[in-house]
């Protein structure tokens, strides 16, 4: 089966320039510094709706986002502990080992880390909420060299920086 034609675009935040990979199924990535391959930079629906949305977010009157997602293949498990973060609204934060509590997959903790890693759709599926227990902890997005900068603003500008890490 043949990969469906994939467009992208980009929008220029507080935070760096975001990149969107989407085709008709839905929105496939997005992420700072991110290669847009050999998608097409022709007008999209999709591309223009997950624009739209960030728009929004980043302009503060969106906290949560809805778009369709045609996520590239995952490992179960990863798959699972993102539909579990999706749960986390703006506005809260969620600890590593509570998010492997609330996926149900058995998986420890500190290998939360990783699949967070792994989303390919930061912002969207809220990875910049998961929180160490006892500080930020890490975050992959974001440009190069500024990704806990990023990860604060993110928290800071939906309210949801754990007074702790203030």
């Amino acid at each position: 089966m043949a990969e469906p034609e994939l467009f992208y675009d980009a929008y220029d935040t507080q935070v760096g320039l975001v990149g969107v990979l989407a085709g008709p199924a839905g929105l496939r990535r997005i992420g700072w510094g991110l290669d847009p391959g050999t998608a097409s930079r022709e007008p999209d629906e999709t591309v223009q709706l997950v624009l739209g949305q960030l728009r929004e977010y980043f302009g503060g009157q969106r906290g949560d986002f809805d778009l369709p997602l045609d996520l590239p293949p995952l490992e179960p498990t990863t798959l699972t502990v993102l539909t579990a973060l999706q749960g986390v609204r703006c506005g809260e934060t969620v600890t590593y080992g509570e998010l492997a509590r609330r996926s149900g997959t058995g998986v420890p903790a500190r290998a939360i880390g990783s699949i967070m890693a792994a989303n390919p759709v930061p912002l969207v599926i809220p990875c910049h909420r998961v929180v160490a227990a006892d500080g930020l902890g890490g975050f992959s997005g974001g440009d190069p060299g500024h990704e806990l900068e990023t990860k604060r603003w993110l928290l800071e500008n939906e309210g949801a920086l754990p007074p702790v890490l203030v």
